[in-house]
């Protein structure tokens, strides 16, 4: 475990099967959305679990054929409830017709909402990914044990990527939504996330029983937990890129951008700011850094 936790290696050989229901384990099945993209990677996985009986994990974009592919696998068995790992529009768009076609409640962890209030002149930068009218029928909390379908699922509170994000235990795998993905680290953007949740659900997941996790975007890590060990090293070794990059003279989020990523595209580029602002707001909360916020911008001083 030690020696996966030093090197985080990035999975992108997943072969979605776009519209197709894949067995991933006895009683859930993974049907991916044709929504591939710099953020989403091959698109979002939405998955079906039970057997007689289904529930419906991340239904996906507001898409028809995805739509007609989910309702293909579901081949007109009984679908009891429309469970979400959180409200980002990926995730979530299509929720609202499968529940209404099916007149099965919608379940959550509440609300869309930002992990900390917005600061005065401040913009939320993910403000249209999140569905902000949604709210659940049913409100999902820590540690409940759900009948999905008729598979029983253990909710866990993950926090960090949105404030409302949740996994879901079932048997020897978990259900990790974005909070962690093979393909990629996660996208943690103020203040619609919180790095210091974040790393938090990162420790309590590690701390878990599950050894296979299986995310909403792409494939299946089989061995969970040492994974997410090396996300942590990962997240911490950032941070540390963050403090040399101040102590060295940058000033700035994008300063310290350039400090430390090689040139990227735009939208990769994009990612990389939110994300360094994330561990900026995180280092200066710890005391490591100080934040000096006007109309400008946010200067960073060591």
């Amino acid at each position: 475990m030690s020696a996966m936790a030093a090197t985080l290696v990035f999975d992108k050989q997943f072969d979605p099967q776009t519209g197709q229901a894949v067995p991933v384990a006895e009683g859930l099945v993974r049907v991916s959305a044709p929504n591939g993209g710099v953020y989403t990677f091959t698109g979002t996985n939405s998955f079906l679990v039970g057997h007689d009986r289904l529930a419906i994990i991340d239904p996906g974009p507001d898409d028809n054929a995805h739509l007609a592919a989910l309702l293909g696998a579901i081949a007109g068995r009984a679908v009891t409830a429309i469970i979400l790992s959180h409200t980002h529009r990926d995730h979530s768009a299509l929720a609202p017709r499968l529940a209404q076609h099916f007149n099965a409640p919608l379940w959550f962890g509440g609300a869309h909402r930002l992990s900390r209030p917005l600061r005065r002149l401040e913009r939320n930068p993910l403000r249209r990914s999140g569905d902000w009218t949604l709210e659940p029928d049913v409100t999902l909390l820590d540690g409940q044990t759900i009948l999905a379908g008729d598979v029983s699922l253990r909710v866990h509170a993950t926090p960090g990527h949105c404030a409302n994000h949740l996994a879901f235990g079932m048997g020897d795998v978990l259900l990790s939504g974005d909070h962690v993905m093979g393909w990629s680290s996660t996208l943690i953007a103020v203040p619609d996330g919180s790095m210091a949740d974040y790393l938090a659900s990162l420790d309590k997941i590690i701390a878990l029983p599950y050894s296979r996790y299986v995310p909403a975007h792409g494939g299946d890590i089989d061995d969970g937990r040492s994974y997410a060990l090396a996300l942590k090293a990962h997240r911490q070794m950032r941070n540390d890129q963050v403090i040399a990059a101040v102590r060295a003279g940058a000033r700035s989020i994008g300063g310290i951008v350039e400090a430390i990523y090689p040139p990227q595209p735009w939208p990769v580029r994009r990612a990389a700011r939110m994300t360094i602002a994330a561990h900026v707001e995180f280092l200066a909360a710890k005391g490591l850094l100080r934040l000096l916020h006007g109309p400008f911008g946010t200067r960073v001083v060591p």
